[in-house]
């Protein structure tokens, strides 16, 4: 039987990326892990997960959460670190 940190470390994404998109997309975390796996592998995913966490960050800014909004963008700052091919598909 798989775990859910089984179906993470399949994803090639962080258990905390996964929870922004969970959080985005008001889905349940093992459909986020699923919906970010197939966005990370497709051209383009990486920078629909960038704009799901941008937007985390601007909603909890919007809803007056700063330390919220400063995981987000810690998040953030790890996932572009992660994905520096992200700017080749911009191209």
């Amino acid at each position: 039987m798989l775990t859910y940190d089984d179906c993470v470390g399949l994803t090639d994404l962080e258990k905390e990326e996964i929870e922004a998109i969970a959080q985005h997309e008001h889905v349940p975390e093992i459909v986020a892990a699923e919906l970010g796996c197939c966005l990370i592998h497709q051209l383009g995913g990486a920078m629909q997960i960038d704009r799901i966490i941008r937007d985390d960050i601007r909603n909890a800014a919007r809803h007056g959460h700063p330390d919220e909004a400063l995981h987000w963008k810690q998040v953030l700052r790890q996932f572009e670190a992660a994905h520096p091919a992200m700017e080749q598909e911009a191209a």
